[in-house]
């Protein structure tokens, strides 16, 4: 176990390391251990596993092109929050105005909440301020929740895990509900890749 926690641990992964002691600390015998520059180590089970597992850590920590996240001030936090907000509100007001689908579709912005309703079987959009993180939360009835940052550099949102920005993701996910053409990149404070 020794092994593995050398190798292991530089990549600060606790599941899989937790997953390994798990299913390898009953193993009878291990059938090879070469401790070279690169330490590999052979299990008489999941060696493919393990290895597949370990090649996508790596990959991750070295192809991130993520730029570093710079906390804005509450005030600039709160102003461009409520443009980009009120950007949506208006932009989707406008994608429903003209889809004949879409007319029972119910899109409400208050308080920093703004819940965009496409009815069945497309489900609902909420997306909402965090003032205290200095986020901006969606939840998507395709995708799940996702907390976006605000890049101060390049003024827009972005989900640091992985790497898609707030309108990048509503672009793709939107267009599949509407049948028009759909451009987020008109939106405030967006930017599509």
């Amino acid at each position: 176990m020794q092994a593995i926690t050398r190798h292991i641990h530089p990549y600060r992964n606790f599941k899989l390391f937790k997953l390994l002691r798990r299913t390898y600390s009953s193993s009878i015998k291990i059938t090879k251990i070469n401790c070279d520059k690169n330490l590999k180590v052979w299990f008489p089970i999941a060696t493919k596993l393990l290895n597949q597992r370990i090649s996508v850590l790596v990959s991750n920590r070295t192809t991130s092109n993520i730029p570093e996240i710079q906390l804005v001030d509450s005030i600039k936090f709160e102003k461009v929050c409520e443009e980009t907000l009120e950007s949506l509100t208006e932009y989707f007001e406008e994608l429903v105005e003209n889809e004949t689908h879409l007319k029972s579709a119910d899109i409400n912005y208050s308080d920093g909440v703004l819940t965009v309703n496409f009815g069945d079987p497309y489900g609902t959009y909420v997306i909402n301020r965090q003032s205290p993180n200095k986020q901006i939360w969606l939840s998507s009835p395709v995708s799940g929740p996702k907390r976006y940052d605000f890049v101060s550099d390049g003024e827009y949102w972005l989900y640091k895990h992985d790497g898609k920005t707030l309108h990048q993701l509503l672009q793709t996910e939107i267009s599949n509900i509407v049948t028009n053409k759909v451009d987020f990149a008109k939106c405030l404070h967006s930017r599509i890749n």
